[in-house]
């Protein structure tokens, strides 16, 4: 895929080398925060609006994957030099490993797992959210979401 259309994006990836509770000390699990985060500028900016799903993908060697998701309560605007997106974030009780999604067919695509310093923000297909929701825990707290269970 060369350049991404609107109808491409069915989740948001905002990357982080930090965890949820470095991110913002005291964040608890099934809490949600708004807080921005740094992206990089790029077409795909002007993609995002408020509303759409987004989740905070954590880098690294200590539990990489999907550490918390939301919605973006914005377009991306510019503070402090850089371009950001404002999202409400809700951290779940556990990671969805990236080990985890390398062995889902329906996920081992993503753009987060097969180029993981690439762009941020990245994406999700419709098919590839579906995925990460399927691998989200059994009965979930109701604060935990803007997404389908």
């Amino acid at each position: 895929m060369t350049r991404l259309e609107p109808g491409d994006v069915a989740c948001w990836v905002l990357k982080s080398t930090r965890p949820p509770e470095l991110i913002e000390p005291g964040w608890r699990v099934g809490t949600a925060h708004e807080l921005t985060r740094c992206v990089r500028r790029s077409y795909r900016l002007d993609l995002v609006q408020a509303g759409q799903p987004c989740l905070l993908w954590v880098s690294g060697r200590a539990a990489p994957g999907v550490h918390a998701l939301g919605e973006t309560t914005g377009g991306a605007e510019e503070r402090d030099g850089g371009p950001v997106v404002p999202v409400r974030l809700t951290r779940l009780p556990s990671p969805v490993a990236r080990a985890d999604l390398l062995a889902d067919q329906a996920a081992r695509d993503a753009e987060v797992l097969r180029m993981p310093a690439g762009s941020n923000p990245s994406w999700l297909s419709a098919e590839q959210y579906d995925a990460v929701l399927a691998h989200l825990p059994p009965n979930p707290d109701a604060a935990l979401g803007p997404w389908p269970v």
